[in-house]
């Protein structure tokens, strides 16, 4: 059964956030017993960013021959500036959102095509009873697209080499099982390490994998345990 639509009425005045701007409680998030939690949330603001950076990168065309971004470092600062600015004013995380391989994928590349859908969820916020009525289900059709737009990035992996196919088939699947892109990156680090290890191929494990692994693993264990 789809359920039903109820008329909420068009136009609305948004609520005044006055209430919650600047109410940020610096000190007491400093607390020593918050350090896991603010751990946690750095690693999962970093790897849900960096992950939907290079993911719509690659996708636009931006990114280089090995599907690096070269400008991947202003991009987090202007995603951890965003983040900082969202939380003082009260808002839900500020940060890139992969459902921007959409705008992308029809030609989208100067960030013009965010510019105007940031616009366009500000005129939303004076029609929200007409946006409320939209149905869940209405979207998910726009959200299979968003996937079927990433996973085409899966046929650069190196599906003949078992240490770098395993890890990325960990990560892929295990982003939506666990409703978290950090969370399949997490699982993607620790079994890229394990299979290296285990099949002699140590060497090619990088120092920064190392620490990222080990980082991830401290999560696992101390915060999410």
């Amino acid at each position: 059964m789809m359920g039903y639509v109820e008329y909420q009425g068009i136009f609305d005045v948004p609520p005044s956030i006055m209430s919650v701007v600047g109410h940020v409680d610096v000190k007491g998030a400093l607390d020593i017993a918050l350090i896991g939690v603010i751990f946690s949330f750095m690693l999962v603001n970093l790897f849900d960013s960096s992950g939907t950076l290079i993911g719509v990168t690659d996708k636009a065309g931006l990114a280089d021959s090995n599907g690096k971004f070269p400008q991947m470092k202003q991009a987090l600062y202007v995603d951890s500036i965003s983040s900082v600015a969202g939380s003082y004013i009260g808002t839900s995380s500020v940060t890139a959102f992969v459902e921007s391989s959409s705008g992308v994928s029809v030609g989208g590349r100067t960030g013009l095509t965010a510019v105007v859908v940031g616009l366009l969820f500000l005129l939303v916020m004076f029609i929200s009873p007409l946006a409320g009525m939209v149905p869940a289900y209405a979207t998910a059709g726009a959200l299979v697209y968003v996937g079927v737009l990433m996973t085409s990035s899966l046929t650069r992996v190196k599906w003949d080499d078992l240490t770098e196919s395993v890890p990325a088939f960990i990560t892929a699947v295990m982003m939506p099982f666990s409703f978290s892109i950090t969370e399949g990156i997490a699982l993607g680090f620790i079994a890229y390490c394990v299979m290296k290890l285990g099949t002699g191929k140590w060497r090619e494990i990088g120092p920064c994998v190392i620490v990222v692994t080990l980082l991830f693993v401290l999560k696992m264990v101390f915060v999410d345990a």
